[in-house]
């Protein structure tokens, strides 16, 4: 649970501080995975995601003496991460060449110019395990293809659990701002599921 891994992230922090020597390879085991995904959905490629872990580690041990609260020491982690990613995306052959807009991922506007969804019960995943895994790729894949701005904010808070002031830590923004921006993501990815799971409904696929 989250609550779990923020309390073992904080004391690994204060482990780490201290200098006991365990206290290094325990921060690795527990952050290199969480590190890996977030630059991988940032990124867009495993090759990238490798480096920008790798560079991340570096840079928080080699700068760990600016860690000034242990509480906040996840957010500090993903604003180095972060950071490495921008400046990977930069460089990267991965990196595309024109950003889409949020707009292309909203739904349509009707006539009467307001934007409307017909839902399905998107919360409720299909029984069939196969199903469950495709779906699993349509959000992750949906969340990839948002622009830089919004894929970071859901990243950050639904995938990394994040809070709404820690997201804000890592992305210098207000915390309006980020409401604002996982609102929109939220959205976008939720069109996608929705569409999804009309298509698996009209294909005959039983859905909870």
């Amino acid at each position: 649970m989250a609550a779990t891994d923020s309390t073992v992230e904080v004391a690994l922090a204060r482990d780490l501080m201290a200098g006991k020597p365990e206290a290094f390879d325990q921060f690795v085991n527990h952050f290199r995975s969480k590190i890996f995904s977030y630059a991988q959905m940032i990124c867009g490629s495993r090759e990238d995601a490798e480096e920008v872990t790798q560079d991340t580690l570096m840079k928080v041990f080699g700068n760990f003496d600016q860690l000034r609260e242990p509480e906040h020491v996840k957010a500090w982690v993903f604003r180095i991460a972060r950071n490495g990613c921008l400046m990977k995306r930069r460089r990267s052959v991965f990196a595309p060449t024109q950003e889409l807009s949020i707009e292309d991922f909203l739904p349509r506007a009707g006539q009467d110019g307001d934007r409307r969804l017909e839902i399905a019960d998107w919360s409720a995943l299909p029984d069939d395990q196969v199903l469950r895994g495709e779906l699993r790729k349509v959000i992750e894949a949906a969340i990839q293809k948002l622009p830089d701005i919004y894929r970071s904010v859901i990243t950050l808070r639904d995938i990394e659990e994040l809070s709404t002031e820690e997201t804000a830590q890592v992305l210098d923004a207000t915390h309006e701002v980020v409401k604002t921006r996982l609102h929109r993501a939220r959205l976008a990815v939720r069109q996608k599921v929705d569409d999804y799971l009309k298509s698996a409904q009209a294909a005959g696929t039983k859905v909870r």
